[in-house]
């Protein structure tokens, strides 16, 4: 009798295993045999075409995913997205702006990407540092984009100007004396008449001009804990000593003796020695400047405040919508599309994939083209890094349309002559914390 009650429980044990087992089996094999649908919104239009290769060869590893690409220009994207998001219907991923992040993950417009970044390889494959940067820019303490291109910021140089003129290249002990110093020597007149040919640096109130300097000087321009404009001694520091450039020094122009030049085309034509700005700005260069003219990049000059600069710089990324139906697959193809699917010719030179195999390869940098220090970039990759970006960033900063306004304006304002530092940081305390006031209660 025992012997066939035993045999019982074990064809029992048996069928209910086999149960199990093959329940399993066909939830698994019915996932895959799904017919998985995801739509993913971009915003560059020059890129249809390697979009459908990406669609291709992530649909051939993925039968059962289906990629639809839908492309938006920049000047109506984020108007068509914020309908979607209305309406419910945002796509399952689409790009995402560090100037828009804040907004979206404080609104729940955006998944939050901890757990899938914590459990896999993502911090090994992508740059953990640009990953926390993103991060950052969230204003919270957890993941809601994977950034695929990064720019930073750096300063450009004319070697040949530095040649004629006897001086060293910047290099990482260069200070700001040694910058000023090199600023005075390299403003020339070369043909005697009165004018200036050549300034040692061109600078205006763009943001990409100013805040790299606040930043390698430790500083702020808002006080983090009351989300208010409130430069601290670091920052005042760095304004100072840009203002000073045009004021003083008069190493630098005004910024309306420019304004009929574009202002990323004074450096490659050779009307400035040196200036600072984004390193898209690279690909500019390279059209721009005589194939003849030697230049170079190099870091923000460490100021004297610190010891510890922090790189400025901004990424473009990939956000997964909170509502979506296949919230893994959304992000194993956010994944690819941020990394392995993409390619250098992919991304405009000078901006730098957040993907550590396409950056830290032998063709990042080509030895036949100019700048011979790529290499900075790959460095500042993997470096501490952060932005000035905050709701209602474009109105208080002054950017785009709005660039006349704003912190731009006020700083145009001073080196154009029209009022003092401390007269525009009184108008700005004002008028920027009004703004501020109406997302920071």
């Amino acid at each position: 009798m025992k012997k066939l009650l035993l045999a019982m429980m074990v064809i029992l044990t048996i069928s209910i295993s086999s149960v199990f087992a093959g329940g399993q089996s066909e939830e698994t094999q019915a996932k895959e045999d799904e017919n998985i649908v995801l739509e993913w919104w971009t915003w560059d239009a020059d890129l249809k075409e390697k979009n459908q290769e990406i669609i291709a060869a992530y649909e051939e590893k993925h039968p059962n995913v289906t990629i639809n690409n839908t492309i938006v220009s920049t000047k109506e994207y984020w108007t068509k997205i914020r309908i979607l998001a209305n309406q419910n219907k945002l796509p399952d991923v689409f790009t995402m702006s560090s100037s828009t992040l804040e907004e979206w993950a404080e609104n729940g417009l955006v998944l939050e990407l901890d757990s899938y970044i914590d459990s896999d390889n993502t911090r090994e494959i992508f740059y953990p540092k640009l990953l926390d940067a993103v991060k950052d820019v969230s204003a919270t303490d957890h993941y809601y984009a994977l950034p695929f291109a990064l720019v930073t910021t750096t300063l450009f140089y004319n070697k040949d100007a530095f040649d004629e003129a006897g001086l060293e290249y910047p290099n990482d002990d260069w200070t700001w004396d040694d910058f000023r110093s090199a600023a005075k020597k390299l403003t020339v007149d070369k043909d005697n008449d009165g004018t200036i040919d050549q300034y040692g640096y061109w600078f205006y109130g763009r943001y990409a001009h100013v805040e790299p300097w606040v930043y390698a000087n430790g500083g702020s321009l808002l006080n983090h804990d009351t989300m208010r404009f409130e430069p601290d001694a670091a920052a005042l520091e760095a304004l100072e000593m840009l203002t000073d450039l045009v004021l003083v020094d008069k190493s630098a122009p005004t910024q309306k003796d420019m304004s009929s030049v574009r202002q990323q085309d004074v450096f490659p034509l050779e009307m400035a020695a040196m200036w600072t700005d984004g390193s898209w700005n690279i690909n500019n260069n390279r059209l721009v400047a005589d194939p003849s003219l030697n230049w170079g990049i190099a870091k923000i000059p460490t100021g004297p405040s610190t010891d510890n600069p922090i790189t400025y710089a901004w990424a473009d990324s990939y956000s997964i919508a909170p509502n979506t139906k296949h919230p893994q697959e959304a992000w194993e193809f956010t994944k690819y599309v941020a990394g392995e699917g993409l390619s250098l010719d992919m991304y405009l030179v000078g901006k730098i994939p957040s993907f550590k195999a396409l950056t830290e390869s032998d063709a990042f940098a080509d030895p036949n083209q100019k700048p011979a220090e790529m290499y900075i970039l790959k460095e500042q990759a993997d470096s501490e890094m952060t932005t000035s970006f905050t709701k209602g960033w474009s109105e208080w900063r002054g950017y785009g349309a709005a660039e006349s306004l704003g912190l731009n304006g006020l700083i145009d304002g001073v080196i154009n002559g029209e009022m003092s530092l401390d007269e525009a940081l009184t108008k700005g305390t004002n008028s920027i914390n009004t703004v501020l006031a109406r997302y920071y209660k």
